[in-house]
């Protein structure tokens, strides 16, 4: 999702003070801090992020392979596991891009394409060879009950719809459903085009849509859009200015002409992973109650030869909750209400894991009082949080831990969930309190090959680590 780091934008809003005495803890609470090893969690980043797991694509061997991986580690510290085991197991299909090449002829001019620099398949395109004309269609969003159609008075049989990612409004909450990706593509394909071509100002992996059979999307940069806009003298960003300021469809066809190649296989019976375990509370009469600690393990695979490591995205929200379950269990302490620590699969595709866990909770998890999700936590210095408006205990519990941690640097609310929300979507929705932590970044290779080791930062891994062991604490001993 960065459907995950648009809200930095406002990272000054509702914060709080940082230079602030700090509170002396409880012995055990010391202990527990304590235990938080940002090495130890980066170690889990550098393993979940290396060559071994391809990538972790959710439903694919890789994937299988990273969520045992970490199924015997939550085994190993004495973890509990639910009903039916560890491993929870949910449908997800997925697609391999082996092989891709795009070239553009503009004016009678050819231009070959880089691939992971000037274009990538989206990862769930159809394999095929194919060639066709361009129409620029906006946002390609087809709601003319909404008075909004970008579609209108235009032909894209046997064409190549091209548009932004975005909608008419960018607060305009009656577009969020067309701006999910398999909205998108089923919009164009059932006009009958040859695929949908996404501009971005660079290029990212995104596995998340359907597998649809002869139909082929993709997406390219700003720089690229720039070649096939160049006979109407007219760049990219410029066409997009225009979209947001008028808020009106903007469409023309070209006789750029696009050539398409792509070579990739689908698996329908893909299987991803839940990977499940919890730690029982103190308290007979609340342990029935339990506190999710959650992070997305699954990344965007390897296609095209091209390693997406996904060490920030999110090796490092998973290693952070790992590195919680490690601490709680060494620690030797216990909240009054079970903690439950849960790495989604199929996050990138849609809340795949997130939204079957939620809605097939294992026995003996009944209830469910509160989700903290991890996503992103590896670049940067500082911490950026996120909660439910209600109960106003829960920003408190981690204003409470921040005072000895002295990590995060702005807050907000959550104003709802859209197309871009993490795993903690369908919780919310639930009506159940929830809390998201995030590094403050810069996050610069989102869904890129560069989102490696290498740009991780152990000590915040850490801070966030001892922030979230206490407000998790706070939260899970209230009467």
């Amino acid at each position: 999702m960065r459907k995950k780091i648009a809200f930095l934008a406002g990272i000054a809003a509702l914060s709080w003070p940082v230079f602030c005495a700090v509170p002396q803890l409880e012995p055990k609470l010391a202990r527990g801090l304590a235990a938080i090893d940002g090495h130890a969690a980066y170690e889990n980043c550098r393993t979940l992020s290396a060559d071994r797991f391809e990538g972790r694509l959710s439903g694919s061997p890789g994937y299988a392979a990273a969520a045992r991986w970490a199924a015997v580690k939550f085994e190993d510290w004495g973890l509990e596991a639910p009903a039916g085991g560890v491993l929870q197991p949910f449908s997800s299909p997925y697609t391999q891009v082996g092989r891709a090449e795009m070239s553009f002829s503009v004016g009678g001019k050819e231009s070959k394409l880089e691939a992971g620099k000037d274009f990538l398949p989206l990862l769930f395109s159809a394999p095929g060879h194919v060639s066709g004309t361009v129409v620029f269609a906006g946002w390609g969003i087809s709601a003319p009950e909404l008075g909004y159609d970008d579609y209108a008075g235009v032909d894209v049989r046997g064409k190549f719809v091209l548009c932004f990612r975005g909608t008419p409004g960018a607060d305009d909450k009656r577009f969020q459903h067309y701006d999910e990706h398999r909205v998108r593509m089923s919009a164009a394909r059932e006009r009958g085009a040859l695929g949908l071509i996404y501009i971005n100002p660079e290029v990212q992996a995104n596995p998340n849509g359907d597998y649809l059979e002869n139909f082929m999307p993709a997406m390219i940069s700003e720089a690229a859009a720039d070649l096939l806009l160049e006979p109407r003298k007219v760049k990219a960003l410029e066409l997009k200015k225009d979209l947001l300021t008028y808020g009106v469809p903007i469409t023309f066809a070209s006789d750029a002409r696009i050539d398409f190649l792509v070579e990739a296989r689908h698996f329908s019976e893909g299987i991803g992973y839940n990977v499940v375990a919890y730690l029982q509370g103190s308290d007979p009469h609340l342990r029935d109650e339990f506190v999710i600690l959650g992070a997305h393990l699954d990344g965007c695979g390897r296609h095209l030869g091209i390693l997406f490591a996904g060490a920030d995205d999110n090796a490092s929200g998973s290693a952070v909750v790992m590195e919680l379950a490690r601490a709680f269990s060494v620690a030797r302490i216990r909240p009054r209400r079970s903690i439950l620590f849960v790495l989604f699969g199929g996050e990138e595709m849609g809340l795949l894991g997130a939204n079957h866990f939620a809605q097939h909770l294992p026995a003996p998890i009944k209830k469910i009082s509160a989700m903290f999700n991890f996503d992103m936590e590896g670049e940067g210095d500082r911490a950026y949080a996120q909660f439910s408006q209600e109960p106003a205990a829960l920003k408190e519990d981690f204003e409470r831990a921040d005072a000895s941690v002295q990590i995060i640097e702005g807050s907000s609310f959550f104003k709802g969930v859209g197309v871009r929300s993490s795993d903690f979507a369908p919780f919310y929705l639930q009506g159940i309190p929830c809390a998201a932590l995030y590094s403050t970044g810069p996050h610069l290779h989102y869904h890129a090959s560069g989102d490696t080791i290498f740009r991780i930062n152990p000590d915040i891994l850490g801070a966030i680590g001892r922030l979230a062991f206490l407000g998790t604490w706070f939260w899970a001993e209230r009467l």
